[in-house]
């Protein structure tokens, strides 16, 4: 099964590149996407590692619950990530750096196999998530100035399309959709759910 998984991954993500990043199909309604598009213009730089950690008894991917200090998304559920340094010579790289700096990831232990749709974010960002596959360190050693805690779900949960829920949130008069997974009391919501989801739809789940 591992294997069998493997090879899927590597072929759907075969044809991504940082050269060729495409938004991700945000599944808004127009009146939203409408509203939304001054906001979501002129955006920085950003990247994160979608960490795909080779199990034994199984594939599972790592997430992390960001501090209650941070001054964005504080206590959300994220992966390792954030903007691209002048030094960072791709994003690929910009993703490998903030893994280690955040949860100790060694870049030797990560094999990078492809990208997912650009991600736009409301705090005006575009998120490029880095695909890897990670031969798992004997631990994970977190920034407790940037990470509360690092937890893994099983890649299978995050590839079952009936996981996700449709959820609304009000903001600005605007009703924006939004996709949330709940699994063993974490709540992955907005973003880092919609990448998964973007997953799901490139190995055909959706």
């Amino acid at each position: 099964m591992t294997a069998a998984i493997e090879t899927r991954l590597r072929t759907a993500l075969a044809g991504s590149s940082e050269q060729e990043r495409p938004l991700v199909d945000l599944e808004w309604p127009k009146l939203v996407q409408l509203a939304l598009k001054p906001m979501l213009s002129n955006l920085r730089e950003a990247a994160v590692l979608v960490p795909i950690l080779k199990r034994p008894e199984g594939y599972s991917v790592l997430l992390t619950r960001r501090a209650e200090t941070l001054r964005n998304h504080k206590g959300q559920v994220s992966f390792p990530g954030g903007r691209r340094d002048p030094e960072d010579i791709s994003l690929a790289a910009c993703a490998l750096r903030e893994a280690e700096e955040e949860v100790g990831l060694p870049p030797k232990n990560v094999e990078v196999i492809g990208y997912l749709d650009d991600y736009p974010t409301t705090t005006r960002y575009r998120v490029t998530p880095v695909v890897a596959l990670v031969t798992p360190p004997k631990a994970f050693v977190f920034d407790a100035g940037e990470v509360a805690a690092v937890f893994e779900v099983p890649l299978a949960v995050l590839l079952d399309r009936q996981r996700y829920e449709s959820k609304i949130l009000s903001t600005e008069g605007l009703n924006v959709p939004f996709f949330e997974i709940n699994h063993d009391g974490h709540r992955i919501w907005g973003a880092t759910a919609g990448m998964l989801r973007d997953l799901c739809r490139k190995l055909g789940q959706i």
